[in-house]
């Protein structure tokens, strides 16, 4: 590691302040991308922004409508909020998947949101359910904000408050996990609200998560597994790296895919 000057705000507008104000700053959530990052000398901010001590960043609160999770959230307490499984079952259920102990009790959604790891769960989840991104300045579509691989539409000094996930009618997320590190090399979030269904894909872009149109198109005529059967995803612009080639993954996501929807609740 190498020398740093370390903040630790107590309010939302101090750390806006230090990150508008510090130069070459970085936001430190959960760390669980930063910190491994900084030790292998692939980063070198000159100042970090520590969020941890911000605990009104933190908290689940469920309507009838919505699940409003703080960014300061741990993946471990979404993964065990009783009131979000009622609600969501499939964002409980991609929260406990994540990592390993360790890095649920630590990581937050905000900070995984933020960053963008194009094999993270979150991404997936937001841009299937409709999500909105809060910042300390304005209200982001998840349609609008992932803007590709390890990209978002964030501004400088801009930092994530909540996350707002309307409630759909039926959703289902599965994962085939890389067995070390525990990222999606592939993962398939399906989400049906009304007459709306969304299929995205985490793991497999090149260019991060994405939805699938064919899919989507056949689960609106009839929510069922069977309805995907037949439908191939191209290889063009799939990942292809030691873990897994193009073809495998895009035959994954079929895989996936129909779990997801027999697993929807």
């Amino acid at each position: 590691m190498y020398p740093f000057t370390y903040h630790r705000p107590e309010t939302v507008r101090k750390a806006v302040s230090l990150a508008g104000s510090a130069a070459d700053a970085k936001i430190l959530a959960g760390g669980m991308t930063l910190l491994p990052t900084m030790k292998q000398r692939l980063a070198s901010p000159a100042a970090l922004i520590d969020l941890n001590g911000l605990k009104d960043l933190a908290g689940i609160e469920v309507t009838s409508r919505t699940v409003t999770i703080g960014a300061m959230t741990r993946h471990a307490d979404v993964a065990a909020s009783a009131a979000l499984r009622e609600a969501i079952p499939a964002l409980s259920d991609l929260a406990g998947w994540i990592g390993d102990p360790a890095v649920r009790h630590r990581g937050t959604i905000g900070g995984s949101v933020a960053n963008n790891d194009p094999a993270a769960d979150y991404p997936a989840a937001c841009l299937a359910l409709g999500a909105t991104i809060v910042t300390n300045q304005r209200k982001i579509p998840a349609d609008e904000f992932f803007t590709g691989m390890f990209d978002t539409a964030l501004g400088d000094g801009e930092i994530i408050t909540k996350v707002i996930f309307p409630v759909p009618s039926k959703s289902g997320y599965q994962k085939f996990r890389n067995p070390a590190s525990r990222y999606a090399i592939v993962g398939v979030f399906v989400a049906k609200k009304g007459s709306d269904v969304r299929v995205t894909v985490t793991g497999a872009g090149a260019n991060g998560v994405f939805r699938v149109p064919a899919f989507e198109a056949a689960l609106t005529e009839k929510f069922a597994a069977k309805s995907l059967e037949g439908i191939e995803v191209p290889t063009d612009g799939i990942n292809s790296d030691i873990h897994a080639d193009a073809v495998y993954r895009a035959h994954l996501i079929g895989v996936m895919a129909r779990r997801a929807v027999a697993a929807a609740k």
